[in-house]
């Protein structure tokens, strides 16, 4: 019987890379599609049809390849106890999804003892992917062109940093809108482009900054490979590493412990 020790994280990638291929052809097929089924979560987030489709893919192929392997997925939950845990966001950003705004992407990752290990974003409706495995590299490709290794920015000062914060509302739920309002006095520029694109902007050394709340280790997991291998840096607002506390802090590294500072919460 097959056994998790030997696959390596080089094939778990081209794994994770060949459902991410099938995957945008069932998103991309429902993109803007004038009978998407929308239904109402029991958290009140939306789910289409497009987004359980894709989640289904997914998980029929770790399934058939991975056995042994358990999965964590945003809508079918936990399955298996395997110390290799795959997780999946069908499509990070359905509300743009359901919109027709093209900043969505399917997030797939390979955690081992609950670090991530292997990840790939897939943005068909941008026509780009980024994946990336430890000791591996990050690697962007844009449809047509080959792929290309990315790499953070080397900015080392706040003064002419580039910030993405994905939501005022979310600081402000979250009892520490002074911390952030202080970030983009503090920094060069400001912005809220959210969902997974403002990360991979990160990993591409475009953007210098992002962080956000309001997020499960879906939405976060596949992020930390690509970034961390890019060079930079991903904990909680608070410093705490991996997807599991609910926000984060990306950064291109130098500027981390800066940041960190500035999020601090004002006694």
């Amino acid at each position: 019987m097959t056994t998790e020790t030997e696959y390596s994280l080089s094939d778990d990638l081209a794994l994770a890379l060949a459902l991410a291929a099938n995957a945008d052809l069932i998103s991309l097929d429902r993109f803007s599609a004038v009978d998407l089924i929308v239904t109402t979560k029991p958290d009140r987030t939306p789910v289409t049809d497009a987004d359980q489709a894709v989640e289904r893919s997914i998980r029929r192929g770790i399934e058939a390849a991975r056995p042994t392997d358990s999965i964590l997925g945003e809508e079918y939950g936990t399955k298996g106890d395997s110390r290799r845990q795959w997780i999946i966001d069908p499509i990070d950003g359905t509300a743009n999804f359901m919109r027709g705004i093209p900043i969505w992407g399917t997030l797939i990752s390979l955690a081992i003892d609950g670090v991530p290990v292997v990840g790939v974003v897939s943005s068909p409706a941008l026509g780009k992917r980024w994946w990336a495995a430890t000791d591996h590299g990050a690697w962007a490709q844009a449809a047509g062109e080959d792929a290309r290794r990315i790499r953070v920015s080397a900015v080392t000062e706040l003064a002419d940093a580039s910030l993405s914060y994905n939501s005022i509302t979310g600081w402000d739920d979250e009892g520490r809108l002074d911390e952030i309002l202080g970030l983009t006095r503090a920094v060069w520029r400001s912005r809220a482009i959210g969902e997974m694109w403002s990360y991979m902007l990160l990993a591409e050394g475009a953007i210098d900054v992002v962080t956000e709340f309001d997020l499960k280790p879906y939405d976060m997991a596949a992020l930390i490979p690509i970034i961390t291998e890019a060079g930079g840096r991903f904990t909680s607002v608070d410093g705490a590493d991996g997807p599991w506390n609910g926000n984060a802090l990306a950064t291109n590294g130098p500027l981390h412990e800066l940041v960190l500072a500035h999020l601090s919460k004002t006694p």
